[in-house]
């Protein structure tokens, strides 16, 4: 049986449960149907998912034994020590999968004369070239240091390379240490002259190289190459908050202390002598159990910088593919109208996130518009939603964005934004204290006569063009007076720093969600218990949310069929005889981030059909502002059933959830089926269709066939 939590549970612990997702990404990098370059950046995406993890998760853990203030798992009654073992040990089972897919990949690049040259194999002529390069590019840009009682132990960047040097002193046990760090001014990769193919070493090698020169005087008996990773969970609602300064101002002020909390992690690219790993612990407070040796890169950054060189060879990377127009909407036509004709759903990144972006630069310039207010979690760098938002106020029109700052790692992003925003005449404020507002949520009042006119966009997904070609999400627009309505009353209570605490139709967090979730849930009991078929379909990130799980298992037992694509975390074993045995639960990972949460209730004239920007985890349905939306078009509805329908098909990306917990992928008698594949090759064919006036009366059907 799988390490889930406490045995003979149902439940799975959440943290154990995302390891097992990250080990998902991965497999997709041991693939030897995903092409080779696009496998190296799947390393570089579990890397860098495994720093994050630890960084918040393994942080907050932490923070519980430091603060001396136990929380045991809801699900498997982990203790947070037991937790953190538990995770440290999975770690250290993975690692050597990520290390081998590395060295594999790398071997089968030597094919395409991509050769990552290493300081145990360089020919005389490399050696005289790096030797110079090293003298003129590096050096003169270096920063080393030596610990001694003159000397402290300086303060170390979260997850900035390091040349660890370990010098000989008079007494043979003692460990001096040389510091040096491999980040600067100076380029991470070094390519060599080649006239066949790309070669190349990391600075990071370059320097261990030539330690010797740095520390001249003294002699080396060991180096390596280090990075630590610090605790990044740092929240605004801490007793460290000044409530004398601006929001604003707080967030800066925790971004700069963030930068300096304490270590989690210490990774070391091979292993050291003990003395030299006893020093760096000691040092930086760290347990043995909290030191992970590594035998391939300890930042994958590099990867980006490879890219460039290997455009050439286009085996080696995915088909280009361009998101496609919506068959439903008129190019020709302004937008707003067909909106209010009948709803338009896209789906991204199959469907151009353009559409939305001429909504809003529409509303800018239309007359009859007299306000937008719209929620903003994370957005591009260079966004051009809030240049269309910044236009509109520019143009007179009242312009109201809730800005989160609070959405982790894009603080400083978002704190920008706010500033230009605000700068150009844009009402902001930054959503609730107690409570992200994580709600995707755009609302377009128009005033015709005397009539009021409502156009809302509620999406699962940022307001973000980058992400819209990488993340699957829903866009749903929509002039349904009701809906429009509550949207209306969602931002009246966040401008006026108050929860929602009622709503006709939208679901909203954290006081009008989960109970009508629940309600949703005890129907298809209520049916079942009737001996009718009852049905439940979900697709989100995570399931986390005890009381939910909870829902849904005696939804199991009831006779409720509960099918679930669940891309990451998810806090239970289903399949379990008496349990969960009607339960069944994919996870697909892909090319693509599967971002999309989609909740269906009953089938056949019973079914109610929503989107949502929540997943079923507690802090989306108790601790932030979220939103989810029924979709009332029938049309739109088939078309939501449809996407389930096929992901539920898929036995190329899909793996299946065992009842011991663990995962394996589907495998069908079939034809291979990507689903992700074949919506795009529905968007491009169903691109060519126009159906602005009356929906298709053609069933399109395009099967995806996948070499195996």
């Amino acid at each position: 049986m799988e390490n889930t939590g406490k045995k003979n549970s149902v439940y799975v612990n959440r943290e154990l449960s995302w390891l097992k997702f990250n080990l998902r990404v991965l497999e997709e990098a041991e693939d030897p149907g995903v092409p080779l370059f696009e496998r190296l950046r799947f390393v570089s995406i579990f890397a860098s998912n495994l720093d994050e993890f630890y960084m918040v998760r393994v942080g907050s853990l932490f923070d519980q034994l430091v603060l001396k203030k136990p929380v045991l798992d809801s699900k498997t009654g982990m203790s947070s020590e037991e937790q953190l073992e538990a995770i440290f040990d999975q770690t250290k089972l993975i690692l050597p999968r990520k290390d081998q897919a590395y060295a594999r990949i790398l071997s089968e690049l030597s094919d395409y004369r991509v050769h990552p040259i290493t300081p145990y194999e360089l020919s005389d002529e490399d050696y005289e070239y790096l030797s110079t390069y090293f003298e003129k590019e590096v050096l003169p840009l270096t920063s080393p240091q030596i610990i001694d009682k003159h000397h402290p132990f300086p303060f170390l960047k979260s997850k900035e390379l390091y040349i660890g040097v370990h010098i000989a002193g008079k007494n043979e046990n003692a460990v001096r240490l040389g510091i040096i760090p491999a980040s600067g001014s100076f380029s991470r990769v070094i390519f060599l002259p080649s006239r066949d193919g790309v070669r190349f070493m990391l600075v990071e090698d370059l320097l261990c190289l030539f330690a010797d020169r740095i520390f001249f005087k003294h002699k080396i008996i060991d180096k390596t190459v280090f990075r630590i990773t610090r605790n990044a969970d740092l929240n605004v609602e801490d007793s460290t908050y000044d409530f004398d300064l601006d929001y604003r101002e707080a967030m800066t002020e925790l971004l700069k202390k963030r930068k300096k909390l304490a270590p989690v992690r210490l990774e070391l690219r091979d292993a050291v002598n003990v003395n030299m790993m006893n020093y760096l612990c000691e040092h930086l407070e760290l347990s043995h159990q909290q030191v992970f040796i590594n035998h391939s890169p300890l930042d994958f950054s590099f990867v980006s910088a490879l890219e460039g060189r290997l455009q050439k060879e286009r085996e080696l990377f995915f088909s280009p593919l361009t998101p496609q127009k919506s068959p439903y909407i008129n190019p020709e036509e302004r937008l707003i109208p067909q909106i209010q004709r009948r709803d338009i759903l896209l789906h991204y990144p199959y469907h151009s996130i353009d559409p939305f972006i001429r909504l809003l630069n529409e509303a800018a310039e239309d007359p009859k518009v007299v306000s937008i207010q719209i929620t903003l979690y994370r957005v591009a760098k260079d966004s051009k939603v809030v240049s269309a938002l910044i236009k509109a106020a520019e143009n007179g029109k009242e312009v109201k964005a809730v800005v989160e700052l609070r959405a982790r790692f894009d603080e400083e992003n978002n704190i920008d934004w706010s500033k230009q925003m605000e700068e150009a005449g844009v009402s902001v404020i930054y959503g609730l204290d107690e409570y992200k507002v994580h709600s995707k949520l755009l609302l377009i009042t128009r005033k015709s006569g005397n009539h009021i006119e409502y156009i809302t966009q509620i999406g699962t997904g940022n307001y973000n063009e980058k992400t819209a070609k990488l993340y699957t999400d829903l866009c749903l627009m929509t002039a349904n007076k009701e809906i429009g309505a509550d949207a209306s009353v969602v931002f009246n209570s966040l401008f006026m720093g108050n929860m929602v605490e009622s709503s006709n139709h939208l679901l909203v967090a954290p006081l009008c969600f989960k109970s009508r979730i629940i309600e949703l849930i005890d129907n298809e009991i209520a049916v079942a218990k009737l001996g009718q078929p009852a049905l439940i379909q979900l697709k989100m990130n995570s399931v986390s949310d005890r009381v939910l799980i909870d829902k849904l298992i005696e939804a199991s037992k009831a006779g409720v069929q509960v099918k679930m694509i669940v891309r990451g975390i998810l806090c239970m074993r289903t399949g379990v005889e008496g349990q969960t045995e009607n339960i069944k639960a994919i996870s697909i990972v892909g090319r693509f981030l599967e971002h999309s949460r989609i909740y269906v209730f009953g089938a056949e004239e019973r079914r109610k059909v929503y989107i949502a920007s929540a997943d079923f985890m507690t802090r989306n349905t108790e601790r932030r502002v979220e939103v989810a939306a029924p979709v009332y078009d029938k049309r739109l509805q088939k078309e939501l059933l449809d996407v389930m329908e096929v992901m539920f098909r898929d036995n190329v990306k899909a793996r299946i959830q065992l009842p011991d917990g663990s995962y394996t992928h589907v495998r069908g008698d079939g034809e291979p089926l990507d689903a992700q594949a074949y919506f795009y090759e529905k968007a491009y064919e169903m691109a060519e269709q126009r159906f602005y006036s009356e929906p298709p009366k053609k069933k399109f059907h395009f099967p995806f066939f996948r070499k195996k």
